[in-house]
């Protein structure tokens, strides 16, 4: 089973209709023991840090996806979801993240060019890093686009990561340690592309 985390933050459709487009059959669900349940996780994600963070706190789930991964079930996150995945986000102010990658998240302005709107919004070139290619991207070439929303993006998580992108500066895109992955791009949105992506990590054996 795969289940889609609810916990009152995220665009949930878009991503249940893509999964369901690669024959999955995805369970929205804020339960934890719906969630202990599940082969796999995905952890979606939109608006303010604090906010989604405070959330995940407040309904009990921080701990139960701590507890699952650390049992390694897979996860992904997706945007703020992915951001989530962090040590800290420093989005209007400091703020504790899951602590399941090491890194922080922190504004793109003046880090890209003054000239450059932000936040980012649109298709964009994924760039893999030297070496081998990370079995999530297994079926993205190199140079193929997809699509970002965000203002916040991951940074001293050298060793996550697994894709970047080029927005004024290279920008981390997509991270990976272990059974615990992240998109900072919306596969849900990004055609085939994202498709395979998705269709990757629920047939993968991580």
């Amino acid at each position: 089973m795969i289940a889609v985390i609810d916990y009152g933050v995220g665009n949930l459709f878009s991503l249940c209709r893509s999964l369901e487009a690669i024959g999955q059959e995805p369970v929205v669900t804020g339960d934890p023991e719906m969630l202990r349940k599940a082969d796999k996780l995905f952890l979606p994600g939109v608006g303010a840090f604090a906010d989604a963070r405070e959330k995940l706190r407040q309904s009990g789930l921080e701990e139960v996806i701590k507890e699952e991964v650390a049992k390694g079930k897979p996860i992904m996150g997706i945007c703020l979801g992915m951001q989530l995945l962090f040590e800290e986000s420093q989005e209007f102010g400091t703020w504790e993240g899951l602590g399941l990658i090491p890194g922080k998240v922190v504004t793109m302005e003046g880090v890209i060019p003054a000239h450059y709107k932000v936040p980012h919004i649109g298709w964009n070139q994924l760039h893999f890093p030297e070496g081998d290619r990370h079995p999530l991207l297994k079926t993205v070439e190199e140079g193929d686009c997809v699509y970002f929303v965000h203002t916040f993006y991951a940074t001293e998580c050298d060793d996550a990561v697994i894709a970047t992108a080029e927005y004024g500066a290279e920008l981390t895109a997509a991270v990976a340690k272990g059974n615990v992955m992240g998109c900072q791009f919306h596969p849900e949105k990004s055609g085939d592309v994202g498709l395979s992506i998705l269709r990757t990590f629920c047939e993968g054996d991580w």
